[in-house]
């Protein structure tokens, strides 16, 4: 099939899911790549704690931070627990700085981000990948933001209320009247972006190549795998990656290694127009969209 028929047909059956997307899939190695409205941006999540992760490692490197240090994190910081992680403490912890790095990356604590934002603020991050050279990610506000929101307001039987909230107020512009919902408010993105951020980890680059090593390690370790990974991880590759959630939001970021020596950054961004907080069948849909445009490039 040719590219332009695949993309037609894969756009097709994202919107029949009820999924947009920002989608690029790129062969580390030759270049080239393949996506589905690659510079839409969107609000990035979680998206934005590997940004978060690489300026504290380099700051590390650096000498300007003691990745032994330990941090005192107390209860509390956020009202709303998350599933995992430090948010479920109910009495204050000290933990070195390198622990924070790994609960941030592989259970997606907020908690953890926090604590590294407040030694490493978003205005030092976007400063960060400014002097990389890196355009389209906007670190705009730290993760204690995204606790407050229109879900908070509904009882668990009426979260879908709260989901019809974000489908239906946004305007043509990715303006919305939730402001973590809103490009031009929000922690922000695009696939190409991403993608762009994971060749310079996985391939040479102004990153450091210790920093790249550990963040790379650091992605291998997420334990995030409802996703994208049932289609990437095989006996025969491996698959590193960062997800993002946040209301309607569905977003994994990652590179597969094959062990014939082929790698593809692959970037999925997506927004649900189905108001439900579970939804199982949207991750399968982006895991097998993103896997076609794989196969597509592998097989050429």
């Amino acid at each position: 099939m040719k590219p332009e028929r695949l993309i037609g047909a894969l756009r097709r059956e994202l919107h029949d899911g009820g999924l947009t997307a920002s989608l690029l899939v790129r062969n580390l190695h030759t270049g080239e790549e393949l996506g589905i409205d690659p510079d839409l941006e969107l609000p990035a999540a979680s998206l934005i704690k590997v940004p978060l992760a690489l300026a504290t490692l380099d700051r590390i490197r650096r000498g300007e931070l003691d990745g032994a240090s330990p941090v005192e994190v107390v209860p509390g910081r956020m009202t709303d627990p998350g599933p995992t992680g430090l948010s479920r403490f109910r009495h204050p912890a000290r933990i070195a700085l390198d622990d924070l790095l790994y609960l941030c990356m592989a259970v997606s604590d907020n908690v953890a981000a926090d604590a590294l934002f407040a030694l490493t603020p978003p205005s030092d991050v976007a400063e960060m990948l400014g002097g990389l050279g890196l355009r389209g990610i906007f670190v705009r506000h730290t993760m204690n933001a995204l606790t407050d929101t229109p879900v908070k307001r509904f009882t668990a039987a009426d979260v879908h209320l709260a989901h019809a909230l974000a489908i239906e107020s946004g305007t043509g512009g990715r303006g919305h009247r939730v402001p973590q919902l809103d490009v031009t408010r929000a922690n922000s993105g695009t696939a190409r972006a991403f993608v762009e951020l994971l060749q310079l980890l996985w391939t040479p680059s102004a990153v450091h190549p210790e920093v790249a090593a550990r963040l790379r390690t650091l992605m291998s370790e997420n334990l995030m795998r409802q996703r994208l990974a049932p289609d990437f991880s095989s006996d025969a590759s491996a698959w590193s990656s960062k997800t993002g959630t946040f209301m309607n939001l569905r977003h994994e970021i990652g590179v597969v290694e094959h062990a014939d020596g082929e790698s593809f950054a692959i970037a999925v961004l997506t927004e649900s127009r189905v108001p439900a907080s579970t939804q199982p069948g949207a991750d399968a849909l982006m895991a097998q969209v993103a896997r076609r445009l794989r196969d597509h490039l592998r097989q050429r």
